[in-house]
C-alpha cells in the first residue's frame, strides 16, 4: 500500500510540473471584457441605400393575352423599375458633436447613409468628406453628447502584440474578435487605387464583411486601426486582414473636417523595385531603395532635377527600403515643402532639394491642375470653383464643366460632389461650358432641390443640390 501511494505521489508531482507552465501562460491571456463594454457602445452599424438604374424583371401575362405575337409578349412581361443597390459595414464615434469615421467604400456612391447605434438609435448621416487612396470617410450625424473612441495618435504597434475588433460581420451587430498583429508597414495592392499610400497593419483577427470601417484597439483601449480589407478565396476570415493605422487616419480626418477632401504630396515619377544584380550596377552592395524609370518633365520632381535611373534611398529623412515605401512618405508630405532627397547616381550619392507638388485626386484633376486656371477663380452659391473640360478630362462626359473645388459645408459639398467631378446637367439644362454653367447657377432659387447631373469615373450620377 505505501509503494501504491508513493507511486502515485511521484506521478502527481510529475503531472503538476507539466500543467504549471500551461496554468502560467493561460494565467498572462488578456481579458478583453472590460474594454468591450467601456469602447463598444461608441462603435456603430451603417447601412446605405444607392438608388441603382432601372433594371427589367418579369411579370405574368394574364391568361386571355398567352397568344400575342412574340415580340409584344416580350414587351408586357418585362416591366422596369428601380432596383437599389446597398451596403453595410462599421463606423465609430470620433467626436461627442456626431462624427463619424467609416470606411470610403462602405458609403462610396449612396445616396442615404444611417448610422445605428448600440442602443439602437438611428441617425440620417451627411456624407463630410471621403478618400478613396486611404479607403476613409468622414460623416456627420446631428446628435450631442455621444460616446466616443480616441485614435491614437502613433500606434507604435508590435508584431506579436494583442488586438481586438468590434463590428458587424455579416450585419451581426457589435461582435468582438481578437488576434495578434501579424505583420505593420504592409503594402498591399488595390483595385481602388493605382498606388499604394497606406502602410497596413496585417492582423489574424476573425475580420468578415460588414466589419469594414470598425475599429482596431490595442489593451489600452486606444483604436490603433480601421479595418479596411481581407484576404479571402472564399469571401470570408481565413486570418489575413488588414487596418489602416490610426496615425494616417488622424491626418486624413483634419483635412476631410477642413475641406472635404485631402491633399498629397506628389513627385511625377514612375518607380520600380530594383534586384540584386540591378543594384550592384547601380553601385549598392544590396537590392534596396526605389528605382526612377519615368520622369514628367513638367512635374515635381523633373522641375527639381531628379532623372531616370536615379535610385532613391532616403526620401525627406526616411529609408526607402522598397519602392512601395515612397509612395507613402511622399503622400504623407505637405504638398509645396521643400524636402531633402538622397539619391544614387551613376554609383555615386547624391542629395538634392526636391519641391513636393500636389498629387492630382483623378486624372481629371491632373489635367485639370496641369492647365491654367480659369479667369474667375473664386467660389460660387453652390460652393463650386469650375473650369472648361479638355479632351483628356472627358471620363465619359460629352461636354460640361470640370469641378476643380468644393468648398465645405457648401450646399455641393452636402449633395457629395467631389473635385473632378463633370457637370453635365444643372436644373435639367445642359451645361457645355462654364458660361452656361454660370448662367443656370445664376438663375437657381433657393431652398428648392435642384437636379445635378455629374459624371464621376466614367459613371453618370443625379442627386439634388440646395442653395439654402
Amino acid at each position: 500500500m505505501y509503494k501504491m501511494t508513493a507511486k502515485w505521489a511521484s506521478l502527481t508531482a510529475v503531472v503538476a510540473l507539466i500543467l504549471l507552465p500551461i496554468a502560467s501562460f493561460a494565467a498572462e491571456l488578456p481579458d478583453f471584457t472590460q474594454l468591450i463594454e467601456r469602447h463598444s457602445p461608441a462603435v456603430v452599424k451603417i447601412t446605405a441605400v444607392s438608388k441603382g438604374d432601372l433594371t427589367r424583371t418579369p411579370q405574368q401575362l394574364p391568361p386571355n393575352m398567352e397568344g400575342l405575337p412574340d415580340i409584344f409578349r416580350e414587351l408586357l412581361e418585362r416591366r422596369q423599375v428601380p432596383r437599389d443597390r446597398g451596403s453595410l459595414g462599421s463606423g465609430f464615434i470620433i467626436s461627442s458633436d456626431g462624427y463619424v469615421l467609416t470606411n470610403d467604400h462602405v458609403v462610396d456612391q449612396m445616396d442615404t447613409i444611417t448610422v445605428i447605434l448600440s442602443d439602437q438609435r438611428e441617425y440620417t448621416a451627411k456624407l463630410v468628406g471621403s478618400d478613396e487612396r486611404s479607403d476613409l470617410a468622414l460623416l456627420k450625424v446631428d446628435a450631442k453628447d455621444l460616446p466616443t473612441l480616441t485614435l491614437a495618435k502613433n500606434e507604435t504597434l508590435k508584431v506579436g502584440q494583442w488586438v481586438i475588433a468590434i463590428g458587424s460581420p455579416f450585419g451581426l451587430d457589435y461582435s468582438a474578435s481578437a488576434g495578434i498583429v501579424s505583420a505593420i508597414g504592409r503594402s498591399i495592392p488595390s483595385a481602388r487605387s493605382e498606388s499604394n499610400y497606406v502602410p497596413f497593419i496585417q492582423t489574424d483577427v476573425a475580420i468578415n464583411p460588414g466589419n469594414s470601417g470598425g475599429p482596431l484597439f490595442n489593451m489600452d483601449g486606444e483604436v490603433v486601426g480601421i479595418n479596411s480589407q481581407i484576404y479571402s478565396p472564399s469571401g470570408g476570415s481565413v486570418g489575413l486582414s488588414f487596418a489602416i493605422p490610426s496615425s494616417l487616419a488622424i491626418d486624413v480626418v483634419a483635412q476631410l473636417k477642413g475641406k472635404g477632401r485631402v491633399d498629397r504630396g506628389w513627385l511625377g515619377v514612375m518607380i520600380q523595385d530594383v534586384d540584386k544584380d540591378l543594384a550592384s550596377s547601380l553601385g549598392m552592395n544590396k537590392p534596396v531603395g526605389a528605382l526612377i524609370s519615368e520622369v514628367d518633365s513638367d512635374g515635381p520632381a523633373g522641375k527639381s532635377g531628379l532623372k531616370a535611373g536615379d535610385l532613391i534611398i532616403k526620401f525627406n529623412g526616411n529609408d526607402v527600403h522598397t519602392s512601395s515605401d515612397l509612395p507613402y512618405l511622399v503622400g504623407r508630405t505637405a504638398p509645396n515643402s521643400k524636402v531633402p532627397v538622397l539619391i544614387m547616381r551613376k554609383g555615386k550619392e547624391q542629395s538634392l532639394n526636391v519641391t513636393v507638388g500636389i498629387l492630382p485626386v483623378s486624372p481629371a484633376e491632373a489635367a485639370t491642375r496641369s492647365a491654367s486656371a480659369p479667369a474667375n477663380n473664386s467660389v460660387d452659391v453652390l460652393g463650386l470653383v469650375v473650369s472648361n473640360l479638355e479632351q483628356t478630362q472627358r471620363g465619359g462626359a460629352e461636354a460640361g464643366v470640370v469641378v476643380r473645388d468644393v468648398k465645405a459645408g457648401s450646399p455641393a459639398a452636402e449633395a457629395g460632389i467631389q473635385v473632378g467631378d463633370v457637370i453635365t446637367q444643372l436644373a435639367f439644362a445642359d451645361i457645355k461650358s462654364p458660361a452656361d454653367y454660370a448662367k443656370v447657377v445664376k438663375g437657381l432659387p433657393k431652398n428648392e432641390p435642384q437636379a445635378i447631373r455629374f459624371y464621376r469615373q466614367d459613371r453618370p450620377v443625379f442627386r439634388s443640390i440646395v442653395i439654402k
